[in-house]
């Protein structure tokens, strides 16, 4: 069973922050155990004061890893070192690797090869590269939901007088040119993640093969198959991603499939069954 892994869980604090430590552990579990909870970062620096809870409630170890020259990540190598030891000791299954640095793309493909489960997370910015070396990888941002929340609710003043009518109708084409602004903003924010994520008209497509070449004699295809054979050729699908908790609404969204559930047994699951539309073809 997939709860059964060993997981080494490696933090680089360089690149993450602590608000997505929930996620990361929540994530994990539902893949396995983590055995090894280690967090990498030169601990001296100021920065990193606010770490400190997090790791005391999340019985998180931190690595201590000073910066020997400025401008070289010291943090990225004990990492990498730590990783391989963890390796050749034979306690774990898998390892995810918590960072958006393509500098763990090599890390990863090496996990790999050892016949190691390698999940990745990592905000939007990682490289495809890093992303292309897991077996699975989370976007934290997505994930945490910070991404809606990111947009401050504008407060209007409470104590603003009526005389001051001019400066009332300033503020209000200020908020409206900072609102056009911020559009524009999360427009190319939009644009740069569909860019860098596996974009929805991919995975329909992917979708699409999966049912015509695995489908049975009657053309259904197991939707849990799907799910497998798309996480193997895109590491980051994940149907939250594109706004879904579970890969049968998602399905059903696309409105290019069937869907049939079928009895499993004396027990009350359900199997869902997945047929392309006879219209499409």
């Amino acid at each position: 069973m997939p709860n059964d892994k060993k997981f080494a869980v490696l933090i680089d604090a360089d690149n993450i922050s602590d608000k997505y430590i929930k996620v990361i552990l929540d994530e994990v579990s539902n893949d396995g155990t983590a055995t090894y909870k280690r967090i990498y970062g030169d601990w001296t620096k100021p920065a990193f004061a606010q770490w400190k809870k997090v790791l005391l409630e999340h019985s998180i170890t931190p690595m201590q890893q000073y910066g020997y020259t400025i401008g070289k990540n010291a943090t990225d190598s004990a990492m990498i070192i730590d990783a391989m030891d963890i390796l050749y000791s034979g306690n774990v299954d898998g390892f995810c690797l918590v960072s958006s640095d393509s500098d763990f793309t090599r890390l990863a493909s090496r996990l790999r090869e050892s016949g190691m489960d390698v999940v990745g997370m990592g905000e939007q910015k990682t490289p495809k590269a890093f992303i292309s070396a897991c077996n699975k990888f989370k976007y934290l941002d997505i994930l945490s939901g910070q991404a809606t929340l990111n947009h401050n609710d504008g407060k209007n003043p409470a104590k603003k007088s009526v005389k001051n009518s001019k400066s009332l109708k300033n503020s209000k084409q200020e908020r409206q040119e900072a609102e056009k602004l911020t559009e524009r903003e999360d427009i190319a924010a939009e644009k740069a993640v569909e860019e860098q994520m596996t974009s929805l008209n991919t995975i329909r497509k992917a979708i699409a093969t999966i049912v015509e070449e695995n489908s049975d004699e009657d053309e259904w295809v197991f939707i849990g198959d799907i799910g497998n054979r798309l996480t193997k050729r895109y590491p980051d699908f994940d149907v939250r991603n594109y706004g879904f908790n579970k890969l049968t609404p998602f399905i059903k969204s696309l409105d290019l499939f069937e869907i049939r559930a079928v009895a499993s047994g004396s027990s009350n699951n359900k199997l869902v069954y997945v047929k392309e539309k006879s219209e499409v073809k």
